[in-house]
């Protein structure tokens, strides 16, 4: 899942002609550094420690989910440009469970489906505005990833990717053609860098 293009695109590795996913990592505020979901950058700013349980306990008021599904529904509200982890989901649903917010609802197969209970809407309404404003800010998010500049942007970065790949992988074995590669993908990357910091 990883590799060296961390930007949410889907990068064509030319490898048997497969596709090689990438996304963000990291998630800020929804658990320990390295285990929050796939990635990080600006979106590490619009959450803060604890946001996890209030839009799991949206979802599940919405209706009972497995795990799996509030993992998948996250990855469709955010146009697939980030998904939590497991390692990050079950926990939460366990403390939903043990604080007596969500339920578990045993299934044929021995999978368990997660439901809110009448503490967990309390505390949704409670906390109406905090989860509303998270719900705006993903809403907000995800909008600006459907802009023309960003969408423009999108189709430049997945063709330096593209282009980036097919070289690399044609001459694997060339050292010094990789070298170059990632001489200007460090030139690259130090020149973006500076776009935004001020001039002295």
């Amino acid at each position: 899942m990883w590799s060296p293009f961390m930007l949410g695109f889907d990068v064509a590795d030319t490898c048997g002609g497969h596709r090689a996913r990438s996304r963000w990592e990291g998630f800020g505020g929804w658990g320990p550094a390295g285990s929050h979901g796939r990635w990080r950058g600006r979106a590490a700013r619009l959450f803060e420690q604890g946001d996890l349980k209030y839009v799991i306990l949206r979802l599940l008021e919405e209706k009972p989910r497995h795990g799996y599904e509030i993992i998948k529904e996250l990855e469709s509200r955010f146009g697939g440009s980030y998904a939590p982890s497991p390692g990050t989901v079950y926990p939460t649903l366990t403390m939903l469970e043990d604080i007596g917010y969500a339920r578990v609802v045993p299934e044929e197969g021995g999978k368990k489906i997660y439901e809110i209970t009448d503490e967990g809407r309390k505390h949704l309404a409670e906390h109406s505005t905090t989860v509303n404003d998270i719900f705006d800010r993903i809403a907000r998010f995800v909008e600006g990833f459907t802009d023309t500049p960003m969408t423009e942007l999108n189709q430049a970065f997945q063709r330096l990717a593209r282009t980036t790949y097919k070289t690399a992988t044609t001459h694997i074995r060339e050292k010094e053609t990789l070298n170059k590669l990632r001489e200007i993908i460090q030139r690259a990357a130090e020149e973006i860098d500076g776009v935004t910091k001020p001039t002295p």
